[in-house]
C-alpha cells in the first residue's frame, strides 16, 4: 500500500471492488488519502471490502450495482455525485471470464454475457463518468483489460475478445477527450493470483514456465499499477496499456 498521499482528497470510483483486483485496489486508493466509491453484485463481499477501506483510514461507500446495466451505471455516477460533490478518478474493473474451450464449443450466450459486462459496461461506465468529467474540466480513467488485451491464449476466445475491445475503447476514448484534460489508460495484468485465474483452470492459461519471474502477480501489485496511473506523477500518460505481467509478453 502506498505510505505517501498521492491522491489526497480526490474521488475515486472502482467497479467490481468486490474482490481480487478491484478490492486491492479499493485499499490502495484508500492508502493513497483518496475517497472510495466501489461497487458490485455481492452485498457480503461488498461489505468485507468496505471494512478493509475503512481500515486505511479512508471514506468509503459501496454501491451494488451491475455495469451491463444503463440505469445501474448513471445511478452509480450519481450516487458518487451526491455522496462526495465530484469525481476525479476511475478504475472500471468490472469482468468475466467465460467457460475454457474452443471457440467452436462456445455458446452464444457465454459470448453474449462476457460482451455484457466487459465491453458494453466498460462503455457505459467511460459515458457516464467521462460526462462528469468533462463538466469539471480533468479526470482519469484506467480500464481493466489484460495480456489477453494484446495476445492471446487457447480456449477463452471470447474474453480475449472483449479484452481487445477494451483496448480499442481506452485508445479512441483518449484522443477524444485528451484536449478536455482527461486521461484515459489502461492496466493489462498478467497471470494475477485472484478468483478468476483460480477459475481459468486449463493449463495454456495457467502454466507459468514462461513468466522469466516464475511466480503469479498479487493483486495488491496491480493496484499500485492503478493508483500510479491516476495520480499526478502519470499527467502525460493517455492512451497507453501498462502491463504488469512479471515479463511475460517480453518473450
Amino acid at each position: 500500500m502506498l505510505e505517501h498521499k498521492s491522491l489526497r482528497e480526490k474521488v475515486v470510483l472502482i467497479t467490481g471492488g468486490t474482490s481480487g483486483i478491484g478490492r486491492a485496489t479499493a485499499m490502495a486508493m484508500g492508502g493513497a488519502g483518496a475517497k472510495v466509491v466501489f461497487s458490485g453484485r455481492r452485498d457480503p463481499e461488498g461489505e468485507e471490502t468496505a471494512a478493509l477501506v475503512r481500515d486505511t483510514g479512508a471514506e468509503c461507500k459501496f454501491v451494488r450495482s451491475d455495469v451491463s446495466s444503463e440505469a445501474d451505471v448513471k445511478a452509480l455516477v450519481q450516487t458518487t455525485i451526491a455522496t462526495y460533490g465530484k469525481l476525479d478518478c476511475a478504475f472500471n474493473n468490472a469482468g468475466i471470464d467465460p467457460p475454457v474451450k474452443p471457440l467452436h464449443e462456445q455458446s452464444l450466450e457465454d459470448f453474449d454475457k462476457v460482451m455484457a459486462i466487459n465491453v458494453r459496461g466498460l462503455f457505459l461506465c467511460m459515458k457516464y463518468e467521462i460526462q462528469q468529467m468533462l463538466t469539471q474540466g480533468a479526470g482519469a480513467i484506467v480500464n481493466t483489460s489484460s495480456i489477453g488485451g494484446l495476445i492471446g491464449f487457447p480456449g477463452i476466445s471470447p474474453y480475449h475478445a472483449s479484452k481487445h475491445a477494451v483496448m480499442g475503447l481506452t485508445r479512441s476514448a483518449a484522443l477524444d477527450y485528451a484536449k478536455q484534460g482527461i486521461r484515459i489508460n489502461a492496466v493489462n495484468p498478467g497471470m494475477t493470483d485472484t478468483e478468476m485465474l483460480d477459475r481459468l483452470d486449463s493449463g495454456s492459461v495457467n502454466d507459468l514456465s514462461e513468466v522469466p519471474m516464475g511466480r503469479k502477480g498479487q493483486a495488491a501489485e496491480i493496484a499500485q499499477a492503478v493508483v500510479f496511473l491516476c495520480s499526478d506523477a502519470a499527467s502525460y500518460i493517455t492512451g497507453q496499456p501498462l502491463v504488469v505481467d512479471g515479463g511475460f509478453t517480453a518473450h
